[in-house]
This record gives C-alpha cells, structure tokens and sequence, in this order.
C-alpha cells in the first residue's frame, strides 16, 4: 500500500512537474523586464531597413512599432524599450527559434517548412518571385532567358522558385549564388549575371542604387507566391494572439492606408491579393 500510494503522487505529480519545466511565454517576459527584442533586416527595403539616420525604417517595421504600442496596452505594463537585433536572410528564423529575439519584422515568407521551427503572425504583405533583366536584353519572359546565369540568394524561396520554374519550363539557364541583394545587384550592372531574382517589391526597392533606373526592367510573370508575416516563437500562442490582435486593429481601422502609402505610394492602390490579406487578418474581437 505505500508503495501504490507512492506511485499515485507520483503520477499525480508529473503533470505539475511538467507545468514548471515548460518555458516561459515570452509576453510574461516582456512585461517583467518592460522590453521588447526585435530582429531586423538592414538589406530588405522598403520592408526593413536602416536610413540616413541610422535607424530602424520600413514597412514590417512600422508595423512592428504598432504592434509593440498594441502590446503595451494588453499588458498594461507601461512603455516597452525596443531592442533591436540586427539579423541576416540566413540567421533571422535562428534569432527567435533561439529565443535571441521575441519577433522578426522583415520581408519573411510564411512556409510550412518554416513551420517546423517558427511560427508567424496573420499575413502581413504579398508578393512574388520577379526577375531583374537589362532592358536592352529585350527578355520579356523566363523562357527568354535560356542560357543565361540567374543570380539568387541561396535558401530562400526565391532559389526554389526559379529552380522549380526552370524545371517546368525545361529551360536550361544557369542559377548563380549571391550572398545578398547588393551583391546580386553589383554582379548584375557588371554584367557577371543577366538577371537577378527575389521578391518583387524588393528589386523594386534597389532602384535607387542603380546608376541608371531606365536601363533595367522587371519581366512581367511571378515566378512564385509569396506571403510575409512577422515571424514568431513556435508553440507561444498568447505572443501570436497579441500580435494577431494587433494587426486585426491596425487593418479594422484602416491605419494601415496611410502606412502602405508611406512605403508604397509609387505602386498606386494595393493589388486585389493584398486588399484581400487586410480584409482577412481584420479579424474581429
């Protein structure tokens, strides 16, 4: 008998044992040290990037502030010191799988692959897989460019989808590993490479490092979906409900015109997917 009584608490104690052990939500942290770390690209304009100032600007940023302001409010904690960390397209899912940073706000595409070690946040933004040629090339479409060396940053969804398009097409072109976009765009005007892919919006965004904007073109097919959102601590679902929260404010009040219009004006109204994105995440209370 004490023995089987022993057994009992014991086996009623576990799941008390287990609640200790498990790890912190990081909302609980945030309020107790009154800040907020967050991780930022410095290379991904007009989503996140660094001024003139030397601060923290763009897109996924403005965002982000908003979100840390809603945050404050739900915690009722007072104001949050924000703590930027400044992370790479190859180490920003380590950065908060790792605990490094609480979110991510930069030009991240949502992936179920992605999912397997961070969570993400209601969409954000939507985009494509374009590709940067010269406009005296005259290519129009993939297909045009047979033959020809491809620049792409390694790991991202932008590789994937150019090697599974030119695999579609049965088209033989050369892929070119670049380390980052400014170096995919140097190779590009020194004509190493004869096009360069990423996201749209962001060669887009490099035109004004461009000797001459009028020299270079962007073909007119997507070569991939791409939806952003603000990149999370996996299995932290009060961290994920207070963003959630937060974007759905944002795009009930209509906030965020005025915010893709700093950020976006040159490209007129958002497009039918993105109009789409807001009046999906404006999820009601």
């Amino acid at each position: 008998m004490p023995r089987l009584a022993a057994l009992i608490f014991a086996l009623l104690l576990i799941p008390v044992l287990g609640h200790a052990q498990a790890p912190e939500g990081a909302l609980k942290r945030i309020k107790a040290a009154k800040s907020v770390a967050i991780a930022h690209r410095s290379d991904a304009a007009p989503f996140s990037f660094v001024d003139e100032s030397k601060q923290m600007a763009g897109y996924s940023v403005d965002l982000c502030r908003r979100v840390v302001t809603a945050i404050e409010e739900q915690l009722g904690a007072g104001a949050l010191q924000v703590n930027w960390v400044p992370v790479t397209v190859d180490n920003r899912f380590d950065a908060v799988a790792k605990g490094r940073a609480d979110l991510e706000c930069g030009s991240s595409t949502v992936t179920l692959g992605r999912m397997k070690t961070v969570d993400f946040s209601s969409f954000i933004f939507v985009d494509g897989t374009g590709l940067l040629v010269k406009t005296e090339s005259g290519a129009r479409q993939l297909s045009d460019l047979g033959g020809k060396k491809i620049g792409v940053i390694p790991g991202t969804t932008n590789e994937k989808a150019v090697n599974d398009a030119l695999k579609r097409a049965v088209i033989n072109a050369t892929v070119v590993p670049v380390k980052s976009r400014d170096e995919g765009l140097a190779q590009f005007e020194a004509g190493q490479i004869d096009a360069f892919a990423s996201d749209r919006t962001l060669l887009l965004g490099l035109a004004p490092k461009v000797k001459d904007p009028k020299s270079i073109s962007l073909l007119l097919e997507d070569l991939s979906f791409e939806p952003y959102a603000i990149v999370l601590p996996r299995g932290d679902d009060d961290l994920r409900l207070a963003v959630n929260s937060a974007l759905a404010q944002i795009y009930r009040s209509g906030d965020i015109v005025p915010i893709f219009r700093r950020w976006f004006s040159a490209l007129g109204k958002p497009g039918v997917m993105l109009e789409a994105t807001y009046i999906l995440g404006a999820i009601p209370e």
